[in-house]
């Protein structure tokens, strides 16, 4: 017979004040030793476990009986089961081992999309240890359409069998069942990030600020042409940007003034913007667009930093030059580098987000880089992705929830 015994209670019933608090209290009563514990309430359906040890296993039949008839008086259910020390000791010593979190997020979550995500982590031999609801629960009248959002959280532990594979299946899955799909290592700079570093364009705003320039230079079409290709990564940025700037010699100033009072902002970034600043994060815009319209979005948002391109002004008009050096791709990289350095923040405590080809060296040297509504190669490049709801989409998976969000 072993010296003690190690025995787990398992509860569920309907959720009420009082279950816990008495249960524990008999347990305290035989002077038992909690070895772990864990609640959930879904819908007033109460769910608990108590995994506990007993010195002197005689007293544990008394705990048995006690808890039973307090079960039966609370009108719960219980369960009792019998955990055998190699057992146990087995599972301790896997914990703190290979543990990942993986999110999912998009307008709805269903269940055929929680299956096909949770085959892809059993097929790596991962197991689940916790699923929770990031988002407040769905309402079953209509909402404002920006309003709808769900996303779950898993924590997930296991030795992983071939990440490029489970990567591979997430990122066909998200493009196949409309949803984002995360898989972030669980650590401590997970838990700690510090430093959010933003492209402006297509990003932070709705649109490429140099098409609406282009717009009012009557040369629209010619710009987002170059654009397009350059956020494909089918022209060198650096090229692109000059032939763009070029095309908008004998732009009257003024113009830039109008542009920036009428910038659309994306979806979900004052909500972002807002919890950022309260937690202290420091906020930097490393964008290919202009410093003008990025200083707007300083004053906007209480920014930290701003780099970007200056465009060239000679008696009040575009000479169709830029002034310094053109902020690309590697240049972004080198400029987050930089303020994380300044800061003396870690790199893995650094967020990275943006949607162009050029942004991919500055997403994958971040510890967590983020490719928003981008394009497939760029999505297919990045670390994570979000493409089905606003910019607020970053904070689900940061691990932030709607009940503190919003409280």
């Amino acid at each position: 017979m072993p010296n003690s015994e190690i025995i787990l209670i398992s509860i569920s019933g309907d959720d009420k004040p009082g279950v816990t608090s008495a249960i524990t209290e008999i347990l305290g009563k035989y002077d038992a030793t909690i070895l772990d514990i864990g609640q959930a309430d879904i819908h007033h359906t109460l769910s608990l476990g108590i995994l506990f040890k007993m010195s002197d296993n005689a007293a544990s039949g008394h705990i048995l009986k006690e808890v039973l008839f307090k079960c039966s008086e609370l009108s719960v259910n219980v369960r009792f089961t019998t955990v055998s020390e190699e057992r146990y000791t087995n599972w301790v010593g896997r914990q703190g081992k290979g543990r990942y979190i993986v999110t999912i997020l998009g307008k709805i979550i269903t269940a055929k999309q929680l299956s096909k995500v949770t085959k892809v982590i059993s097929d790596q031999n991962l197991n689940i240890d916790s699923i929770r609801r990031l988002t407040g629960r769905p309402s079953l009248q209509t909402e404002d359409e920006n309003a709808i959002r769900a996303c779950m959280e898993l924590s997930v532990r296991g030795e992983l069998v071939d990440k490029s594979i489970l990567s591979a299946q997430f990122l066909a899955y998200s493009a196949e069942l409309g949803i984002d799909i995360s898989f972030q290592k669980d650590d401590m700079f997970r838990r700690n990030r510090r430093l959010i570093c933003f492209d402006m364009d297509s990003t932070l705003i709705k649109t490429e600020v140099i098409d609406e320039l282009a717009d009012r230079a009557g040369v629209g079409e010619q710009v987002r042409a170059i654009t397009e290709a350059a956020m494909r990564g089918e022209i060198d940025f650096t090229e692109s940007f000059k032939q763009r700037v070029a095309l908008l010699e004998g732009l009257d100033e003024s113009v830039m003034e109008d542009v920036a009072k009428n910038l659309p902002i994306m979806d979900g970034a004052e909500r972002l913007m807002s919890i950022l600043k309260k937690c202290g994060f420091k906020i930097a815009i490393l964008s290919g667009g202009f410093t003008y319209f990025g200083n707007h979005l300083k004053k906007l948002f209480d920014v930290d930093y701003v780099y970007a391109n200056e465009l060239e002004i000679i008696d009040g008009k575009l000479t169709g030059n830029h002034v310094g050096d053109i902020v690309d791709g590697k240049r972004k990289a080198e400029l987050l580098k930089l303020i994380a350095q300044v800061e003396k923040i870690d790199l893995e405590q650094v967020i990275a987000v943006g949607d162009g080809a050029n942004d991919l060296p500055m997403l994958n040297l971040a510890g967590l880089g983020i490719a928003f509504h981008a394009k497939p190669k760029v999505k297919a490049n990045a670390q994570q992705s979000i493409s089905t709801i606003g910019l607020d989409g970053v904070l689900y998976f940061l691990g932030f929830r709607d009940i503190h969000i919003d409280s």
